[in-house]
């Protein structure tokens, strides 16, 4: 039964992942056809129809408080898994930034390319025409999603924010939505979900497939309002609102004695 329920899992992803592929091409069809027209509207709202259907296909069930906002804003979350992106771009159309390690993944890579994400290469020093990017995007009233930690943990802690990225949000005068992502199996932080260390995709893919289901609780937090803020302060804020809504606000520590 456990094999029968994960080929009917990779049965139905693979449908999906057809799917994508078909309006992936489609995207690209009319892009060829409209030079002069952004379809980044265009295919943020299909890339979103996509991955509500993706993330149905994952063994998740998904909890999400909050309501996503209704002006474009710079959201930013901490990082566990790929599965982060599907679960996420699901609530509301979104463009990406990824590694860009991800532009050279089978069929998912592609995908992403033509979802319109942006690729960013580590210490390649491209991060102030990234934040350019981040800035032009956001002013044209185009949401995007940054995982400002720079890589994914195992879930049980949040990384520092980098403030560079965030540059993007200031300069175009939009807030910051914080988002806090947990994956939980029977109660516990589940171990199968996080994609960290040496994993790669398809080895990945197959445990989490054969896995039970899982939760995924998504927090929407209270926005942050860039006017005013420096980027690292900004970060700074943005860290301390999704640490507190995992884990609570940290300990005080006790006054040494003079």
């Amino acid at each position: 039964m456990p094999r029968l329920r994960l080929y009917l899992r990779l049965l139905r992803l693979a449908a999906v992942l057809l799917l994508g592929a078909l309006l992936a091409a489609g995207v690209g069809l009319l892009e060829r056809l409209n030079r002069r027209n952004d379809l980044l509207g265009l295919r943020q709202t299909l890339t979103s129809w996509f991955l509500r259907r993706l993330s149905n296909a994952l063994p998740f069930d998904v909890e999400v408080q909050g309501e996503a906002p209704s002006e474009p804003m710079l959201w930013v979350s901490n990082h566990v898994s790929w599965t982060d992106i599907p679960l996420l771009g699901a609530l509301a159309p979104l463009s990406f930034l990824s590694k860009a390690e991800v532009r050279t993944w089978p069929l998912a890579g592609w995908l992403a390319h033509k979802a319109g994400t942006l690729f960013i290469r580590r210490g390649s020093g491209d991060s102030t025409v990234l934040a350019r990017q981040l800035q032009r995007t956001l002013h044209a009233g185009h949401p995007v999603l940054i995982f400002p930690e720079g890589t994914t943990t195992d879930g049980q802690q949040v990384r520092t924010f980098h403030g560079r990225l965030l540059t993007g949000a200031i300069e175009a005068g939009v807030a910051v939505q914080p988002v806090a992502i947990r994956y939980l199996r029977a109660g516990q932080p589940d171990l199968v979900a996080p994609f960290i260390g040496e994993d790669d995709l398809p080895s990945h893919l197959l445990r989490l497939m054969a896995s039970e289901r899982a939760t995924v609780c998504i927090q929407l937090l209270t926005p942050i309002a860039s006017k005013g803020l420096e980027r690292n302060a900004l970060a700074r804020q943005a860290q301390r609102a999704v640490q507190s809504a995992l884990f609570g606000e940290p300990a005080e520590q006790p006054r040494q004695a003079a």
